[in-house]
């Protein structure tokens, strides 16, 4: 099973490097986590963790995340004075 083991890791960092590049916003280890903790959450319901599904909800993850964070982190973000 090795080999099943590093198709999943290959698959699960090319996914978190396009999520990286979508995401700059967060730092690369929190969209990695978030990649791995969807793919293990799939896997625990028993539900097929296709690369497909994995990166659709890891990016709906990640994207109520950069919705719910309060204005004041935009404005700073952006390098703005409030």
């Amino acid at each position: 099973m090795p080999a099943l083991a590093d198709h999943r890791s290959d698959t699960r960092d090319a996914l978190a490097r396009r999520l990286c590049d979508e995401f700059s916003s967060f730092p690369s280890d929190t969209v990695r986590r978030c990649v791995t903790d969807v793919q293990a959450r799939m896997a625990h319901l028993g539900l097929e963790a296709t690369p497909t599904r994995v990166e659709r909800m890891a990016r709906e993850h990640l994207t109520g995340r950069l919705k719910s964070q309060p204005p004041s982190v935009h404005v700073q973000a952006d390098g703005v004075d409030g």
